[in-house]
């Protein structure tokens, strides 16, 4: 639609333009991705680009400001609908990204799934609100101040909580994964709907090999919790879905191996040394 000429060939994406054009852009979906590229492109396209069902994820807010200190003319943040007015060109600039909510919110499952407490700093709790909301109701003790979380368990077994998926604000599909760990282990029964992605429950099968009671029906995963996990040998599909194996093996008795774990670099950064500082026994082995 910007008047870029796109080809599919031999497994790559060949994309040419002269110039692009600015235009209006109807998202079907919301779609974090494509919003992102379409505001990046934009920028500096000739004219006047309006992107409609925008995604109004908190990093998408945080690129659009971006941008904008680097000279883009981007309005409506944080909304629906954006308005990129293009620009001759981008200056750099010094910006620091906004905190990671789904490395902060998996960092909490991890103190809730042990019965623990952990304070995470650095980061932004009004945009963890639907998760924060749900570990509330899985029976956590959440203290919030201007740039920290502090959660605690206080020994306790989690409370099963229902989860469904959806854009911003609602419930993020990059949680997903963590809560079915939460719940495998937490005190009575719940559903996980995921609306997002299909085939997102890899991580189903993997959790089930260590006793949990699992039941994939379509999109939504019945999970009838379990008092413990057992540790099991096992095998990382994705990024979120290697994460909740990782929860899983520290709430289980015995040990868990977890092969393929190149799937958590992806996003999170040493995950292990930070579970370390949290009494977590965890080890990264070279093959």
């Amino acid at each position: 639609d910007l008047g870029a000429t796109i080809e599919v060939k031999n497994g790559y994406i060949y994309a040419h333009a002269e110039k692009l054009v600015g235009t209006d852009i109807y998202f079907d979906q919301v779609t974090v991705t494509a919003t992102e590229n379409v505001l990046m492109a934009a920028t500096l396209a000739n004219g006047t680009t309006t992107i409609h069902n925008a995604a109004q994820e908190p990093e998408i807010s945080d690129l659009c400001h971006c941008l904008n200190t680097m000279g883009a003319k981007i309005s409506g943040i944080g909304t629906s609908t954006l308005i990129i007015e293009g620009v001759k060109h981008l200056n750099g600039v010094k910006h620091s990204v906004c905190p990671d909510r789904i490395e902060a919110g998996t960092y909490l499952v991890a103190a809730a799934i042990t019965g623990g407490s952990i304070t995470v700093k650095n980061i932004r709790h009004q945009s963890m609100r639907a998760t924060l909301g749900k570990l509330i109701e899985a029976g956590a003790d959440i203290k919030t101040e201007n740039n920290s979380i502090t959660l605690d368990m206080k020994g306790r077994r989690p409370k099963a909580v229902n989860i469904k998926t959806s854009a911003y604000p609602n419930f993020p599909t990059d949680m997903q994964a963590q809560f079915t760990a939460l719940n495998a282990i937490a005190d009575g029964h719940s559903s996980i709907t995921e609306t997002i992605f299909e085939n997102r429950f890899m991580h189903v099968p993997e959790l089930s090999r260590m006793g949990a009671d699992l039941t994939l029906e379509g999109n939504t995963v019945v999970c009838k919790g379990v008092k413990s996990l057992t540790g099991a040998h096992l095998m990382a599909t994705d990024l979120r879905a290697s994460a909740s194996l990782v929860l899983a093996g520290l709430a289980a008795q015995g040990t868990t191996t977890i092969e393929r774990v190149y799937h958590l670099d992806r996003g999170y950064e040493t995950i292990e040394e930070k579970l370390k500082l949290l009494g977590a026994q965890i080890e990264r082995v070279q093959d």
